[in-house]
């Protein structure tokens, strides 16, 4: 499912609750929950930060420091050796 479909089956069901006063006032609590849980993550990050990252990666990449893993073993030896 997309963003837009998923905003488009949120504000179709919003519409539906919307007429009761319990209802809404358990969405915001429970909106207001999923908020505090998001901005207390520390793993996640905004879209631009993200992409922010891909572009120091791909700096990184192109200035030779990265390391190139050509074989299973190798990969085993680099992670046996962090």
């Amino acid at each position: 499912m997309t963003a837009i479909q998923m905003n488009a089956e949120i504000l179709r069901n919003m519409s539906i609750i919307a007429e009761d006063e319990n209802l809404l006032k358990r969405t915001a609590k429970y909106l207001r929950k999923l908020v505090a849980e998001k901005q207390a993550d520390p793993t996640l990050v905004s879209r631009d930060e993200f992409f922010e990252s891909l572009k120091r990666g791909e700096e990184e990449y192109k200035q030779g420091k990265t390391h190139r893993i050509n074989s299973a073993e190798e990969l085993h030896s680099f992670l046996n050796s962090l």
